[in-house]
């Protein structure tokens, strides 16, 4: 199987990036960051209202448009998308200015980051949602609050109270994924909000299928809803084209009965679907372990 038909058998739900991030304009990424080690990034209530000025106002001035965010005491979950290609220079702008409050709040040094941040961008509405109900259920899920709509430092009320308060922050844009009428909306998603509360998945941080694994059991749990939710509503202004989870298992499931043949056609093939992993973060023993071979074998290929 040529490279092409390898590439024309399906699209992905999300393209996951600790390093070699895209900075398109109009991409919606879900970006993640964390301290260095055990260290706090928020110690008292003003460093998060720091923190939530510095997005009020980069929102404006670096045209992004945020749909979701958790401040939580070591991380960061942000949901955005950019209008310019410069997802990059707004990141380092957000991220170095913070570190900058906080050392010389604390006479601190060094790093306040455990490295760059990280970048998941969401190419299917499914997959958008259910990172949305991920970012809010999150306080719940480590044990500071037993409601998430009561978390001060996310904008949970926004998708929730019947009267939001004006905001940066546009829920629009995922609620409307639910219905035009927003009251409607809201009231589907605290319902999806209530199921994933009590769902054991895995930490976004650790591992980057947490959000596929919310999803899938909130599609086994109420398996209707997801048939209305709209589609057509992201745009993937790259020229990646990638598979989904299924279509690269069984891809994986191919190639293993293949067994160890080099031929051309098979190299080509293996070495497309090592890329694929690589891009969901996965790390090269990883890949070795779910195709059967060396992790030798993994940087030949790449090579």
């Amino acid at each position: 199987m040529g490279i092409e038909e390898v590439l024309s058998q399906g699209r992905i739900s999300r393209f996951f990036r600790s390093t070699r991030k895209l900075n398109n304009a109009q991409l919606v990424s879900h970006i993640t960051q964390r301290a260095a080690g055990r260290e706090p990034l928020f110690i008292e209530d003003k460093d998060y209202i720091f923190m939530l000025g510095l997005l009020k106002e980069l929102a404006p001035r670096a045209s992004l448009t945020f749909y979701a965010f958790c401040l939580m005491p070591n991380h960061i979950h942000l949901l955005l998308t950019p209008q310019k290609d410069n997802l990059f220079d707004a990141m380092r702008d957000l991220f170095s200015g913070y570190a900058r409050y906080f050392n010389r709040k604390y006479e601190r040094k060094g790093h306040l980051f455990g490295g760059p941040y990280r970048q998941s961008v969401c190419f299917d509405e499914k997959y958008l949602l259910a990172a949305s109900i991920y970012i809010h259920v999150n306080p719940v899920r480590v044990g500071l609050v037993s409601n998430p709509f009561r978390y001060r430092w996310s904008s949970s009320r926004l998708y929730g109270d019947k009267q939001s308060p004006a905001s940066f922050v546009d829920s629009s844009f995922i609620l409307n994924l639910i219905a035009d009428d927003i009251n409607e909306a809201k009231r589907a998603y605290k319902n999806l909000m209530d199921q994933a509360a009590g769902l054991e998945t895995g930490e976004v941080l650790e591992g980057e299928s947490a959000i596929d694994q919310l999803l899938d059991k909130l599609k086994s749990l109420i398996p209707n809803f997801w048939k209305r939710i709209r589609f057509g509503r992201l745009k993937n202004p790259t020229d990646l084209e990638l598979f989904d989870e299924e279509a690269l298992s069984r891809k994986i499931e191919q190639l293993n009965q293949q067994g160890g043949r080099d031929i051309a056609e098979s190299r080509q093939a293996r070495k497309f679907v090592i890329e694929q992993l690589i891009a969901r973060g996965f790390k090269r023993n990883e890949i070795a372990a779910r195709l059967g071979v060396s992790i030798k074998t993994i940087y030949n290929y790449l090579n």
